[in-house]
């Protein structure tokens, strides 16, 4: 996390077709929008005491760019890369070259669908994937990539089978920062 900041400031990425969320494919996708998914991201980024921007491209290059960014101004991604997770060798690189953690979600198991999304480029230069769950699928990466920066400021690795940090730790953690400073 930046010295800068003491918030963690997390950025959720949808890659292409997600603008159409509520409307494509309901049987697979759902039928709530994008500015559900936002909402509830904002909701949930203000129970653990994060902040969280959301953006949403169809066209590789803008999310290229978007992740470029991440660099200087965030402290880890959440991305749906949708199509492009089996097609992007270009959105796998940028994912690789910000030096930040990167959680990987989908709202279908892809793994239940055609055989040529069975293969993501994305996954392996993410810290995680999450899928199969609708719009829960961003809710627990989020979390799980918000209490794994968290747990990074306070000094301590992430354990695997640790509790989501609670906006409540989150705050007494900014506390103790605080007071060490």
């Amino acid at each position: 996390m930046s010295s800068t900041r003491e918030i963690p400031h997390l950025l959720v990425l949808h890659g292409p077709n997600l603008n159409l969320l509520g409307l494509r494919e309901p049987s697979v996708y759902g039928t709530q929008t994008l500015a559900d998914v936002d909402a509830a991201l904002e909701r949930l980024a203000e129970e653990l005491g994060v902040e969280v921007a959301c953006r949403q491209s169809n066209q590789e290059g803008e999310l290229i760019d978007w992740l470029h960014e991440v660099r200087d101004r965030f402290d880890g991604v959440v991305i749906n890369p949708g199509g492009y997770t089996h097609t992007s060798v270009a959105l796998r690189d940028a994912i690789s070259a910000i030096g930040k953690p990167c959680v990987e979600v989908h709202l279908s198991n892809v793994h239940a669908r055609e055989a040529f999304r069975h293969t993501s480029l994305t996954a392996a230069v993410c810290v995680g994937v999450v899928m199969g769950f609708g719009v829960d699928s961003y809710l627990l990466g989020f979390r799980a990539l918000a209490t794994r920066i968290l747990r990074e400021a306070d000094g301590s690795p992430a354990r695997v089978g640790d509790a989501p940090v609670s906006a409540r730790t989150a705050r007494s953690s900014r506390k103790r920062r605080a007071r060490r400073s």
